[in-house]
């Protein structure tokens, strides 16, 4: 299966003959449920992808690889926006307000990290005290006065957000971009590096 596959997408069919024998049991027993892996940055054979494999605690997260030739199914953060909202009514709440300060945003975002997980799978993962993390796709520049705009909205609204602005090259964290610094942090598969244009 030849696909286009992106950090934060959530990929299903991996299971344990994937892994490596030393693999921790919560890890086996997570492929066992039948969750779904996400798709990390690093460098890998071009028949394998990079993923991580998240378990029921905070501390759990397992790196390691999975063939191309297993994933049965592929979803993106943006088609997590699309989701059926009265399925998660304790999330309802933070989910209006977050698609209400979204829709002045013209391009693609979408969620990652737990509250993507839960309203990819229904499993319960977020807490209270879970950050929101989500994901803007900025194949152009992005403009500072946007991001310090848009974190300003989420700020007022009270909700505690890590976005990541996904660009042609590897990430950048949103904070880091609407702050002064004149380099910021680029992840990359290759590794992060600080660059004064994370476009260019």
């Amino acid at each position: 299966m030849k696909l286009e596959l992106e950090a934060h997408d959530l990929l299903w069919g991996m299971t344990v003959s994937c892994l490596a024998d030393d693999a921790p049991l919560w890890v086996k027993e997570v492929l066992l449920r039948g969750d779904p892996v996400v798709v990390r940055r690093a460098m890998t054979s071009v028949d394998q992808v990079a993923v991580g494999v998240r378990g029921q605690f905070r501390h759990q997260r397992y790196a390691t690889q999975m063939p191309r030739s297993a994933i049965t199914r592929q979803l993106k953060p943006e088609a997590l926006t699309q989701v059926n909202t009265s399925h998660f009514k304790h999330l309802a709440e933070r989910l209006q307000s977050i698609s209400n300060i979204m829709k002045s945003f013209s391009g693609y975002w979408g969620y990652t990290g737990s509250f993507g997980f839960e309203l990819a799978t229904g499993i319960e993962t977020v807490t209270q005290h879970s950050d929101i993390d989500l994901l803007i796709r900025a194949e152009q520049p992005f403009a500072k006065n946007q991001a310090i705009e848009l974190l300003e909205d989420f700020q007022q609204a009270g909700l505690n957000v890590d976005i990541q602005l996904q660009l042609p090259k590897g990430g950048l964290a949103l904070k880091e971009w609407a702050g002064n610094r004149v380099k910021v942090l680029l992840k990359r598969p290759d590794g992060a590096v600080l660059v004064e244009n994370p476009w260019n």
